[in-house]
């Protein structure tokens, strides 16, 4: 980053409303990306990897772990905004048998360590490329920041570690209004929460009624009930257990863990005055329109009309009981993710 910029971005301004910005670079000029707080989300999450984005470039993957891209000649960084004497709220993570465990909790098979995540982040400013000691119980670790390692200096076993921001009140809805037109009564907001698991090749997943015995909005309905509780669940012939306060679901038969997270959904909330909205139907096999609707799909004409404004080239996901959906807004097509068939979809002004 050149004087310039850093003239143009001082550290004690915040932007939009918000302490950071998600930039990609392509050739010498950094570009902001729009609607970051969908990146910020992930990264603040210790077990997400990373994060793919649909850009004028073509989709591209963000490593969460080296933060770069994947596609040449594009660059990504994360910036801080943070007012004058103001620290971010660093989270450090190791990853035991099973789960990402922050230190100073107790992690799926381990003892509470004797250093929490402020104590590993004061030695990691004091020196980014050094080590740091600490015991569990009796038993001596060694933390590599230059490796992000940490190594048990009995057994020799090692693990790998994560830094990641904590997750603020102010990371999402306030970029979101950039993306609609100014003239618009629309407000923007949470309008639910997805349930996802932690599943194999550490990629999230959403819990699915067709799938499981409860779907986002029902795990959503029990955690308001009882925040601290469980809630106990089948898929196919084994039952879980998922606990609210420790955020992860354990399989009641053979005990194995699996992180969980709860990730707001941000959308359109539209006033009484704000007029007619756009439809968003289906060409059915019938050959007649079907309305995008909550009875039938996992979304509605309201959320696939505003991630069109968000980004009117761009795709989205989204499920019925028994299949997943693409979206191509450039194409005006829906695709079925397992057997290929592809389906027009039409936008009406009303």
């Amino acid at each position: 980053m050149d004087d310039n910029e850093e003239e143009q971005y001082p550290q004690n301004t915040p932007v939009n409303g918000k302490y950071y910005e998600w930039q990609l670079s392509v050739g010498h000029q950094w570009l902001k990306i729009e609607n970051d707080h969908v990146i910020e989300t992930h990264y603040c999450h210790p077990g997400a990897k990373g994060i793919s984005i649909n850009t004028s470039h073509g989709v591209v993957f963000i490593d969460f772990d080296t933060l770069q891209a994947n596609n040449p000649g594009i660059k990504v960084q994360r910036l801080s905004f943070l007012p004058r004497g103001q620290t971010e709220d660093i989270g450090w993570y190791f990853r035991d048998d099973q789960l990402w465990c922050e230190y100073g909790t107790q992690g799926s098979n381990t003892l509470s360590s004797s250093v929490s995540s402020r104590d590993v982040e004061q030695q990691f400013t004091t020196n980014p490329q050094g080590t740091f000691r600490f015991t569990v119980g009796h038993t001596p670790y060694l933390i590599d920041f230059s490796t992000m390692t940490q190594r048990n200096l009995i057994t020799g076993l090692q693990r790998r570690l994560r830094r990641r921001p904590k997750l603020s009140s102010n990371t999402g809805a306030v970029s979101l209004t950039s993306a609609l037109p100014t003239t618009s009564s629309s407000q923007t907001g949470v309008v639910g929460y997805r349930w996802e698991f932690m599943g194999v090749g550490e990629q999230w997943t959403e819990y699915q009624a067709h799938i499981c015995s409860f779907d986002s909005a029902a795990i959503e309905r029990q955690y308001q009930l009882n925040k601290q509780g469980t809630l106990n669940f089948k898929i196919n012939r084994y039952s879980y257990t998922l606990d609210f306060s420790g955020m992860y679901q354990v399989n009641n038969k053979f005990g194995t863990r699996r992180s969980v997270r709860r990730t707001p959904i941000y959308g359109v909330q539209h006033n009484i005055s704000s007029g007619p909205q756009a439809q968003w139907q289906f060409l059915d096999m019938d050959g007649s329109w079907k309305d995008y609707s909550k009875g039938i799909c996992s979304t509605s004409s309201q959320e696939i009309e505003f991630q069109y404004k968000l980004n009117p080239s761009g795709t989205m996901t989204f499920s019925t009981r028994n299949f997943s959906y693409e979206l191509s807004f450039s194409a005006m097509t829906q695709r079925n993710l397992r057997t290929g068939t592809t389906r027009t979809v039409r936008r009406l002004n009303q």
